[in-house]
């Protein structure tokens, strides 16, 4: 560029990549979202529970797409980590990706503990609300100072708020809990432009279900049976889709439940 006779060399603009946070991000849902994310060109930040080794595998693999990525531990049943995490998560951005704040929150860490309303005890309750509605929570608004202005969170449900299965009824009623709170999040966070979004997957084939198709024989066929679209639903049916709400094209969808289940009992 030239300025006055004197030729001058032009500034390259530096960007810098979005960052995507992911709780229970080392398998099942979770690890397939943080593929497909980090295949949106977005750099990646999983958390992952106990299984360290699973984690770094994910890293591993997202580094090789040519993304950033990184895991970090954390059980999302514990609120009293969670300012630690923060600190932590702030190192990490600051050091590995030059940031300091990251731009969509996917709060997908999750347990099962189905059982007949009649026999729930207090602790598989406790355990489910602790991991899917009161960490989900406090989670996410510890990470409000680091979450960027214009940026997404997106919840995990499941196709059991709008149908009913024996056995899910504590599970169920927390992620119920967590699509009007999702509302609320919408409604609150809106002004900074940041909007929230429910995708409610039907019946997956992941670890996360594994007991339930060991522990029923014939249960896919009987899920495939219900299910319009005639099989039950795999990761890579939902990854894609909590992707696509982390690009500029799913600006608009605010407060929006997004069921992905094939089309289970229409």
């Amino acid at each position: 560029m030239i300025i006055s006779g004197i030729k001058t060399k032009e500034k390259k603009m530096e960007t810098k990549n979005k960052i995507a946070l992911i709780t229970g991000g080392s398998r099942g849902l979770g690890k397939n979202a943080a593929n497909h994310i980090a295949k949106k060109g977005i750099d990646v930040i999983i958390t992952y529970r106990s299984k360290k080794e699973e984690a770094d595998a994910v890293v591993a693999e997202i580094e090789q797409s040519g993304q950033k990525a990184a895991a970090l531990q954390l059980d999302t049943s514990i609120v009293s980590t969670f300012d630690n995490f923060i600190l932590r998560l702030s190192s990490v951005l600051k050091e590995k990706f030059g940031r300091e704040s990251f731009d969509f929150l996917l709060n997908n860490a999750g347990i099962d503990a189905a059982s007949p309303f009649a026999q729930t005890t207090e602790e598989d309750f406790d355990g489910l609300f602790n991991v899917h509605l009161k960490g989900v929570y406090f989670l996410t608004q510890k990470s409000l100072p680091l979450l960027a202005d214009n940026g997404r969170i997106i919840n995990i449900s499941t196709g059991l708020t709008r149908f009913a299965t024996p056995g899910y009824a504590a599970y169920a009623s927390m992620k119920g809990a967590i699509e009007v709170f999702t509302k609320y999040l919408a409604k609150e966070l809106g002004p900074r432009g940041i909007a929230a979004n429910i995708v409610a997957p039907g019946i997956i084939e992941t670890d996360f279900t594994k007991a339930a198709f060991e522990g029923h024989p014939g249960l896919d066929k009987y899920m495939s049976s219900i299910t319009a679209l005639g099989r039950v639903g795999v990761p890579d049916d939902i990854g894609g889709i909590i992707a696509f709400l982390c690009t500029e094209e799913a600006r608009w969808i605010n407060a929006q439940r997004i069921e992905a289940s094939g089309g289970m009992f229409l």
